[in-house]
């Protein structure tokens, strides 16, 4: 199985349309080696701004590129280019509606044994509750490559969430925003995952289905807007479904799918995340493990739903 990391796949996505597109410009706060972003300052040095570690300067600063006709991408690591940067994004991005890019790395307690401090679980929430924002969590390489293409097209603020770790590259799929991928079909269970977790996922599945239970499985890449059509097929078509992503329960895909059961479809649910608490530091496979949000967390869930112990 072929491994990439998502942040290397945006480094060259960025170079890629740094040649098509001479309005793109890129920001980072002195992150730009961990985010790949030093890729594209090597190759367009003059369209390349490290602002430090301050933040909130840089996404001002995007604004302002923003309002010039450029089309800034801001990069620093999850729990700084979100939570620290929220009040910036709110009032000076999304209120004005401005076409910035924020694309973010190092998200998830798969960052491993830099721990709680910088391991972001609630930037998801965060982001998605910003009117105008659009929240983008690619599965794989493939996808985060045409998650940074698409937002170009797209006018208006975008928060993409990439993680650290080598994520399995998974089959080649479409991409639209606001559209979820069937990877699986079936009809006992509908497991909706985001980012890492659709590789766990898939893997869920196969156990589940060595019982007898049979698995849909859907890449919910986009958090917002949200495909409330699939998810309405899911919850009639199927007995229950499964939510999984890494970030809290509280605030994400979880979240999200559940209010659209409750207001369109009533089922069974149950969330795989992060129980609110914070992370910890250790190796990323321990933690999927220690925060029961790794495939053998899914497969359980699979069997409580069928056995009505929700």
């Amino acid at each position: 199985m072929e491994f990439e990391a998502t942040r290397d796949a945006y480094g060259k996505a960025l170079v890629e349309l740094g040649r098509i597109n001479p309005n793109i410009v890129v920001l980072d706060a002195d992150t730009s080696q961990s985010t790949r972003t030093n890729w594209f300052a090597k190759e367009f040095p003059d369209r390349f701004f490290n602002f430090g570690v301050a933040e909130a300067n840089m996404t001002g600063y995007a604004a302002g590129f923003s309002l010039c006709g450029k089309i800034p991408f801001v990069s620093s690591f999850a729990v700084f280019g979100s939570i620290r940067n929220f009040e910036v994004i709110r009032t000076s991005i999304c209120w004005a509606y401005l076409n910035v890019k924020i694309v973010v790395t190092h998200a998830g307690i798969s960052v491993g044994e830099d721990g709680a401090s910088h391991q972001s679980i609630e930037d998801i929430s965060a982001m998605r509750s910003l009117p105008n924002m659009t929240v983008i969590v690619p599965a794989d390489s493939r996808e985060t490559k045409k998650a940074v293409f698409a937002c170009i097209e797209h006018n208006g603020p975008v928060y993409i969430r990439l993680g650290r770790a080598k994520f399995p590259v998974l089959p080649e799929a479409s991409f639209k925003i606001g559209k979820a991928n069937v990877l699986k079909e079936g009809k006992d269970i509908s497991i909706i995952a985001c980012g890492l977790m659709v590789f766990e996922a898939l893997k869920a599945s196969e156990f589940l289905e060595k019982q007898g239970i049979s698995c849909m499985v859907i890449n919910m890449s986009t958090i917002k807007p949200i495909d409330e059509e699939i998810i309405i097929s899911c919850a009639k078509e199927t007995k229950g479904i499964i939510t999984c992503e890494e970030h809290s329960i509280i605030g994400g895909l979880g979240s999200a799918v559940s209010e659209v059961i409750a207001e369109k479809c009533p089922a069974k649910i149950k969330r795989i995340g992060i129980k609110d608490v914070f992370g910890t530091s250790g190796k990323p496979d321990e933690l999927l493990r220690k925060f029961e949000i790794d495939s053998n967390s899914i497969y359980n869930a699979g069997l409580e739903i069928l056995n009505d112990r929700l």
